[in-house]
């Protein structure tokens, strides 16, 4: 192997997790990995596909939008003349609503990118479904590149939601801002 090059993966017989070339047992499932002197298998990761990440995107919108779905409803209740259009003058509620978008959109952000990018490399939504969030080499992605995969998903939606499509199509099951990122949502 050249000099600085990175070494290749061998993927669990048992559960098809990646894991370093010669290492002597899959980590995930305590199995026997292949050792050094049998290289690297032809086992791929087992990719997610589009209706197992739909899922999983589906709960972490429920998880993520419930704490901002109440603190409407309580500031509608205990703001008096809110939810009749009497109270804040236009500016100031303008000023408020922006605040709170860019408040949800802020914690939205973190949610995924800080999951994505912890050791459990999944969101709730993810774990509940037994996917994780890795780069091409089947390593934990930094939170600079869940960065771009969290932008990467305004790209994916502005082509009217091809992006997200085309997991049903590529070979790995990569969305468009999974191409973008250079990751893989694998099983675990």
């Amino acid at each position: 192997m050249a000099a600085g090059a990175t070494p290749p993966l061998v993927f669990c017989t048992r559960c098809g997790a990646p894991q370093p070339y010669g290492a002597q047992f899959c980590p995930g499932c305590g199995n026997s990995a292949p050792g050094p002197t049998q290289g690297p298998t032809s086992v791929p990761p087992p990719y997610a596909g589009f209706w197992v990440r739909f899922g999983a995107y589906f709960l972490d919108s429920l998880i993520a939008s419930t704490p901002f779905v109440l603190f409407a409803i309580g500031a509608a209740i205990a703001v008096p003349g809110l939810a009749r259009g009497r109270g804040e003058p236009p500016v100031a509620l303008f000023v408020g609503m922006l605040f709170f978008y860019f408040l949800i959109g802020a914690v939205v952000w973190l949610y995924y990118t800080l999951f994505e990018s912890s050791a459990r490399q999944a969101t709730p939504g993810k774990m509940a479904f037994g996917l994780r969030v890795t780069d091409l080499s089947g390593n934990r992605i930094s939170f600079g590149r869940a960065n771009g995969r969290f932008f990467g998903k305004i790209l994916s939606g502005m082509t009217f939601y091809i992006g997200f499509l085309m997991v049903g199509f590529t070979e790995k099951k990569q969305a468009l801002h999974d191409m973008l990122a250079g990751t893989l949502v694998v099983k675990s």
